[in-house]
């Protein structure tokens, strides 16, 4: 039996039941593929059907503003990723006649969207022969093919890709796509994948030389950048003072706080701390600490203090992007999952 028929005698067997798997409507796989990139399905399911309910069609989801996409949005990380859906839904409306396009090169013209997510979804859709090479199927091939190429290099996606192509199976692209993504997200696991009972380890190249844990070979991204965010808690009565970040940095156009960044963590009660305090909110502003939290992002691990700061100055029509909001308002705004959490956690239980 052949690599391809294997898969797919396994996929029928194996398959989860999964809501974007019972149709070929374009946008609403367009929806599963954008939300699940670097999202496992048991995390992005929920996002999926809240985005579904909510933007039932692409004419809904373009129509809604941004600060409501970005708030359904809240706690997936990657925001660009919801800003470039919210971007592609209006050009959908504008430019197709809200029809979604499911042809690759079509698709390949929409914001967000690169060779593999147009792949999946013109092979889901419309049954184009375009193979999907997404992280489960560079782990099966080159598990599968003892490829030790770096899967993240140039010459490796390109030898990644032309094989992938090779093996399509273009009697049926979309049953075969969805068998060997399928079978890298819950057979050929990144870890402790369970060989002994693979229809494929008889013939498997890692598993045969014992290199299942050496492969697929990646090179080592470079080391995370540490940031120190000093966040700043102003109440006044029910409300609170927000800012909205703006471009150019993470967690663009979300809420969170006033706040001070150093190069280094440093003492909240050293001179230096306490003057650039003074500096940015007033000769009379005080400060006590609340809490302090890490937040591991793909490139920067986001050191954050929290505090409570009192008689303080600001001024607002040189800073535009701070606002006072109440507390219920709050909950309608996107924030960092990390500012939620505090929100949540720990600034409303102290205010019970």
């Amino acid at each position: 039996m052949t690599f391809q028929n294997e898969l797919i005698n396994w996929y029928q067997i194996n398959k989860r039941d999964l809501p974007w798997r019972h149709t070929k409507d374009a946008y609403i796989i367009w929806l599963s593929e954008i939300i699940l990139q670097q999202t496992r399905v048991e995390q992005g399911l929920p996002y999926f059907n809240k985005f579904l309910e909510n933007f039932p069609t692409v004419t809904d989801f373009a129509s809604a503003s941004e600060t409501q996409v970005l708030k359904l949005w809240q706690g997936l990380g990657y925001y660009s990723r919801g800003r470039n859906m919210h971007a592609t839904a209006q050009i959908v409306v504008n430019h197709y006649d809200g029809i979604f396009p499911n042809l690759h090169d079509d698709l390949l013209k929409l914001k967000g969207i690169g060779e593999y997510t147009a792949a999946a979804i013109s092979s889901f859709s419309s049954g184009e022969a375009r193979a999907v090479v997404d992280g489960n199927v560079f782990r099966v091939l080159a598990r599968y093919f003892g490829i030790n190429t770096p899967i993240n290099s140039p010459a490796g996606k390109k030898e990644f890709f032309a094989l992938a192509n090779e093996l399509l199976y273009v009697e049926d692209p979309a049953l075969y796509n969805q068998a060997i993504m399928e079978f890298g997200a819950i057979q050929c696991k990144p870890k402790s994948p369970n060989c002994i009972i693979c229809p494929l380890n008889q013939s498997c190249f890692a598993f045969n030389n014992a290199l299942v844990n050496e492969l697929p070979v990646k090179i080592r991204k470079a080391e995370q950048k540490h940031r120190f965010l000093n966040y700043f808690v102003c109440l006044n009565g029910d409300d609170i003072l927000v800012r909205q970040r703006q471009a150019g940095d993470i967690w663009q156009h979300l809420y969170d706080f006033p706040s001070i960044e150093t190069e280094a963590e440093v003492d909240w009660n050293s001179l230096a701390f306490v003057s650039n305090v003074k500096t940015a909110f007033g000769e009379k502003a005080n400060f006590t600490h609340l809490l302090s939290k890490k937040h591991i992002l793909t490139h920067q691990i986001i050191h954050l203090r929290f505090f409570v700061l009192k008689n303080y100055i600001f001024n607002f029509s040189k800073q535009k992007e701070l606002n006072w909001v109440s507390l219920g308002k709050l909950d309608e705004l996107p924030q960092p999952k990390v500012i939620h959490d505090f929100i949540t956690e720990c600034l409303l239980n102290n205010m019970e």
